[in-house]
């Protein structure tokens, strides 16, 4: 069995939320949820990041006004030069004129499981997602960055490497007006006080409502007056908590590790009546697996084009994830780390025009 890495967080591959041509060199414009286009950077040559190391790899300055709104979206890509499992992070971390981090920073994770790996899309190669809604909090120029971080209890020496041309930055090129942020409650990495929300056996809950009943202050969001349609989007970072792992309570370590976990999710974005109940909901369900080895995965999902229907007779939204433990190991949803670092976050957008794009 391949030593496990106990304190590193983690994400499982899937499809991107919008598309961009794979093949681009430099910023090209696409359709997105509101008027503008969307620029991609992508990685021009190989970029090993060695271990311990974190490496800016992307690197996207704009200039803002106070509170003018961009979705950033970054793809990572990475092989291994060990057969091990080595810990992959990727960050989305924006930067005022005097280097300054402002938050929030977007992460996403997952143990590489070695360059022997099969059961990648592409042998041996790791994608990973992360997405963030930054807004800027007074005019100024910004430097947003893709990073990318390896570690792991490995002894000698190893390295992952972002892959170029698959491995990009984007962001819109105009304001998301009226966009809107959401992330759940602090959640340490190692989590000894128990304050993270797990699914499971023993002491853990049976199911919980990401942003909704875990400590996340309920938003009720309103959609642009202007707006056609609107859209959203949630990313949901989950951890099997087997014994001995360095991620979880001990008192939610149920059982060896091996045993791996699979849980369902059901992502709700739901158009309220005028007296705040249920008036239409919009969803999108999903079995998720997450493997010991893997030790973290990211489930995406999205809901596009969605009509503001008149008769439900108000504008306003709810988001929400239902998570359910279905077998296997106990799971934590992860939250924000270190007072910035957003793991689980999701976003709504007013669509000014019809998108054509599927973002």
């Amino acid at each position: 069995m391949r030593k496990a890495l106990t304190a590193v967080l983690a994400a499982v591959l899937l499809m991107p939320l919008w598309w961009a041509p794979a093949e681009a060199t430099e910023a090209v414009g696409v359709t997105g949820p509101a008027a503008g286009s969307v620029g991609r950077l992508t990685l021009a040559a190989d970029t090993d990041i060695p271990r311990g190391a974190t490496v800016d790899l992307l690197r996207r300055t704009m200039t803002l006004a106070a509170g003018e709104k961009r979705h950033l979206r970054g793809r990572l890509e990475a092989t291994s030069s060990t057969t091990g499992i080595v810990g992959l992070t990727e960050r989305i971390r924006c930067l005022d004129s005097t280097g300054e981090t402002v938050p929030v920073v977007a992460a996403s994770a997952r143990n590489h499981e070695g360059s022997d790996t099969s059961t990648y899309a592409i042998p041996g190669h790791l994608p990973l997602y992360a997405d963030l809604l930054f807004t800027a909090p007074t005019a100024g120029v910004y430097t947003c960055v893709l990073q990318g971080t390896a570690y792991s209890t490995l002894p000698g020496t190893y390295h992952l490497t972002a892959v170029a041309n698959s491995t990009w930055l984007e962001s819109d090129d105009t304001h998301q007006q009226g966009a809107r942020w959401w992330q759940n409650p602090a959640c340490a990495s190692a989590d000894t006080a128990g304050a993270c929300t797990y699914v499971g056996g023993g002491a853990a809950r049976r199911d919980a409502w990401v942003f909704y009943d875990d400590g996340t202050p309920v938003h009720k969001w309103q959609a642009h007056p202007d707006a056609v349609s609107v859209s959203a989007q949630a990313n949901v970072e989950l951890t099997t908590c087997y014994r001995g792992t360095a991620s979880c309570a001990e008192t939610m370590q149920v059982h060896p590790r091996g045993r791996n976990a699979v849980v369902d999710t059901r992502f709700e974005f739901i158009q309220l009546d005028a007296t705040a109940h249920a008036c239409r909901t919009h969803s999108a369900p999903a079995r998720r697996t997450v493997t010991d080895d893997a030790h973290h995965a990211v489930g995406y999902s999205a809901l596009s084009n969605i009509p503001v229907d008149p008769a439900c007779g108000s504008r306003t939204f709810l988001m929400r994830v239902y998570v359910k433990h279905v077998s296997g190991q106990t799971v934590k949803i992860d939250g924000v780390q270190s007072g910035i670092t957003s793991l689980t976050n999701g976003i709504a957008f007013n669509n000014f025009r019809q998108d054509v794009s599927g973002r």
